[in-house]
């Protein structure tokens, strides 16, 4: 097995997910904040229903979340306890510039995560630091309307100045957006774009991609200027798609939805727009906002390596028959249909370890630049037993297979990975569903749906798992 010895193995969160505290330090409202609990979810964060205040009528997930805020210091030292080498987190964008535009930064903002960093490096384990996770400041949506406005570059680039300064000498590694391909997808979520009559929201979503790749590839360039020998990647929300028979219809269908995801990549990694792309937004009449500046900004801030996330691959046919039959998979963000080739998570994700393989030289292929794995992991029900334990084989199961096609891209295909920060190494409130009990950690949380628990942390049976695999650098899979 040929894992390198610096392979940085560790875990991955996001602040809107387990922080809490969205009210205290300063902080400023973001679009997290106002997406509810219930049915109202996804069509707020598809930006087909306006909501930019929290109301009496919701419940709010992410407000108190785990209340990482107040027990970060815990956390990490379970995280130590694990042997991470890398943990990877997101600065919440309102924390340092509460309005998304401020002038001068929030000191309590900065001063919690100068605290949360030195936590990390007291213990060897290195930052790797997402920008922006799904957090666009609401000041700037009821200011501009989100990422639809050029001006949003600006401000993207204030706050990145901001904390470029601060934490030059704590964090070498940084992703510019996460899963930055999911604006197509929960616009609202992505890039807090709200549709409004009349607008094109396909031409909406992909001016707003385009703003986002700009200020990306700016963010790129004044890092190697602030930081010499910092590493900045972008990340896609990855995961192949399979033609779910081998007509041609099927295959094309399929390569047309990868190069849905594709498109921000191809732009942040080559530094410009495939000529596919071009013809796609000709054919259907979208003229970006894309300045010569734009271009030669582009070229100048491709980012120096691929991070993504894989949870599952996806599926899809052009046969009606089939897709009456097959149905829906359980991911709403990307739709396609059941792989009958497959089992499903308790969500009805696709569980498909080869698939992370699959994904993984295609993303080489692609881009020849260094693969990193920041998010994979198993949402599942967990039982906590009488005696507080809790029993997670099948996570350990989940996360095993997935490692295998790890090491087998990295030993056979010859693949340059940097490393693997599992997605949610403690429970944390799930993104798509806003739910506790879709849990993903190796560390337990008690906190319920309805807002109730104690927030005690306990370890699963997979914290001891996952223990060993980083002590043995994937050699030892406990099998």
């Amino acid at each position: 097995m040929s894992l390198p010895a610096n392979f940085l193995w560790g875990g991955a969160t996001a602040a809107n997910q387990c922080e809490g505290a969205y009210q205290e330090g300063g902080r400023g409202l973001s679009t997290v904040d106002v997406i509810p609990f219930g049915p109202d979810r996804l069509p707020v964060m598809r930006g087909q229903m306006k909501m930019l205040d929290c109301d009496a009528g919701h419940s709010y997930p992410a407000h108190e979340a785990i209340d990482m805020y107040h027990h970060y210091k815990e956390d990490i030292k379970l995280f130590a306890e694990m042997g991470f080498k890398c943990y990877r987190l997101s600065i919440a964008w309102t924390r340092i510039l509460p309005n998304g535009d401020d002038d001068t930064p929030n000191e309590a903002g900065l001063a919690f995560y100068d605290s949360l960093f030195d936590e990390c490096h007291k213990y060897g384990i290195e930052p790797l630091v997402t920008i922006c996770h799904f957090d666009t400041p609401i000041a700037l949506i009821k200011k501009y309307g989100g990422w639809k406005d050029r001006r949003m570059i600006d401000a993207y680039l204030k706050y990145c100045t901001a904390i470029f300064s601060r934490y030059k000498d704590k964090v070498k590694y940084w992703l510019t957006f996460n899963e930055i391909n999911m604006l197509l997808h929960l616009p609202f979520m992505g890039a807090g774009i709200l549709f409004e009559e009349g607008e094109d929201p396909t031409e909406v979503k992909y001016r707003a991609a385009h703003y986002e790749i700009v200020a990306s590839a700016k963010a790129v360039r004044l890092a190697h200027e602030m930081m010499p020998g910092a590493m900045v990647g972008c990340m896609l929300a990855a995961g192949q798609y399979y033609p779910r028979t081998c007509s041609p219809d099927d295959v094309r269908a399929a390569q047309e939805a990868d190069r849905d995801n594709y498109f921000f990549i191809d732009a942040q990694a080559r530094g410009a727009y495939p000529v596919w792309a071009k013809k796609r937004m000709e054919r259907a009449g979208i003229t970006l906002d894309c300045t010569p500046e734009d271009e030669a900004d582009m070229m100048a801030g491709t980012v120096d390596f691929i991070s993504f996330s894989y949870y599952s691959s996806r599926c899809v046919t052009t046969d009606k028959e089939l897709l009456a039959k097959d149905g829906a998979t359980g991911n709403a963000a990307f739709g396609g249909v059941k792989n009958p080739y497959l089992k499903a998570s308790d969500w009805g994700w696709a569980i498909d370890p080869e698939g992370l393989r699959t994904t993984m030289n295609s993303l080489y292929d692609r881009y020849q630049k260094p693969l990193f794995i920041v998010e994979n992991g198993l949402g599942a029900n967990d039982t906590v037993e009488p005696d507080g334990s809790v029993h997670d084989s099948y996570r350990v199961e989940y996360m095993r297979a997935h490692i295998k096609e790890l090491i087998k891209a990295v030993d056979e295909d010859g693949l340059p990975v940097m490393g693997y920060t599992m997605w949610g190494p403690i429970d944390l409130v799930s993104a798509s569903t806003g739910e506790m009990k879709k849990r993903y950690g190796f560390i337990y949380v008690d906190k319920n749906n309805d807002g109730t628990g104690t927030l005690a942390r306990s370890r699963k049976d997979s914290f001891y798992w996952y223990k060993q695999v980083i002590a043995t650098n994937g050699a030892d899979l406990g099998e």
